[in-house]
Order: C-alpha cells, then sequence, then structure tokens
C-alpha cells in the first residue's frame, strides 16, 4: 500500500507504506505502536511544550492521539513523520515534511530532538535527509522552516542543514495562548 500526493506538475507522488530513509549517519523510519512510550519520552518535555506545538502534558494518551493523528495526515498525502534513529531502532526525536496541499512548489520541515539527544547535530542531519528526500524523491522545489524569534537552537539547525534566513517578514501567530513571530529560513540550493 502507498500514499499519494500530488507533485510538480499535478504528477501524482506515491510514498510506499513503510517509508524508510538514511544518510548523514541517521535512519530516518516510520512510528509504530511500539514506539509510544518512546514519544512520551521525547515529547513531554518543558522544552518541546515551549517550542512546538505539542500538547503537554504529552502522556501515552496523548502519544496515541498523536501516532493516530500522524497516520491520517499521512494517508490524506499531508504530512509525513519519521523517527529519527541513529541505526533504525530506538526513536532520539522526529522530523516531519508538510504538504500544503496539491501543490508540492513549497513545503515545509519541522522537527525535534528529545532533551537526552540534543547536541549531537541529529536535527541538523535529520533535516538535511528530509530535505534530499523532498527534493529528489518528492519533487518538492523549495523547502521552508518556520522558527519562532529567539529559538536560537532552531536557527542553528537551520544553518546547519543549509537554510537561509529570508527577507520575509516574520509571520503571527498564536499556540497555547502565547503569541508567536515566526521567521522563514528557505532552503533553495539549486
Amino acid at each position: 500500500m502507498s500514499h499519494v500526493a500530488e507533485g510538480r506538475g499535478g504528477i501524482p507522488v506515491s510514498f510506499p507504506a513503510e517509508l524508510r530513509l538514511s544518510g548523514h549517519g541517521l535512519v530516518l523510519r516510520e512510528w509504530h505502536d511500539e514506539d509510544l512510550a518512546a514519544m512520551v519520552g521525547l515529547f513531554d518535555d518543558p522544552d518541546v511544550a515551549y517550542w512546538t506545538p505539542l500538547v503537554s502534558p504529552f502522556d501515552l494518551n496523548a502519544a496515541r492521539v498523536y501516532l493516530k493523528r500522524a497516520r491520517e495526515r499521512r494517508a490524506a498525502g499531508q504530512r509525513v513523520q519519521l523517527a529519527i534513529t541513529a541505526d533504525g531502532g530506538e526513536p532520539l526525536g522526529e522530523v516531519l515534511l508538510m504538504l500544503p496541499g496539491a501543490d508540492l512548489d513549497v513545503a515545509e520541515i519541522g522537527y525535534v530532538v528529545g532533551a537526552a539527544h540534543r547536541r549531537r547535530g541529529l536535527a541538523s542531519r535529520a533535516v538535511r535527509v528530509m530535505t534530499d528526500f523532498a527534493r529528489d524523491t518528492v519533487g518538492v522545489v523549495q523547502l521552508l522552516l518556520e522558527i519562532e524569534t529567539g529559538n536560537a537552537a532552531s536557527a542553528a539547525v537551520a544553518r546547519a542543514a543549509g537554510y537561509r534566513l529570508t527577507d520575509v517578514p516574520p509571520i503571527a501567530g498564536e499556540d497555547k495562548g502565547r503569541r508567536l513571530s515566526l521567521w522563514t529560513w528557505a532552503y533553495d540550493h539549486v
């Protein structure tokens, strides 16, 4: 079984049901039911709660809901959410490819790494692997990251992964009752 999204020129892009990407010393793989406890360990963290839209506290029930929703979005061709691993085993974080709709000229990447696994270059390497997949396999023309003002760690990931801050004015938003200002970073290397 595969999942379909529209590619460049309306040509369908098919994703295998069990996507596994590797590169830069990482293996990105599908989330499994057996990963629910690991998700709690990774995502139930004050920094994750602050910088991401993930619910907090992130408990086992939240993990079940999150995985169900990830699978639904995948089936609808809206997102690819993969666990970041060193070797295909223990999840260390997550990287996402968010597809805005039928037109894949522009897509967004998101990422989170568990507190115990930070400062190892996992996020920037995972973003590079997902960037290569999105451009070379899916056919996305431009990839974006939206990074909140003050999130120095995420900005460092963006730079290390080859993204540059654009001159697009920050996007205002709100999450969990907090006002946000998101800067747009772009990867447009040819």
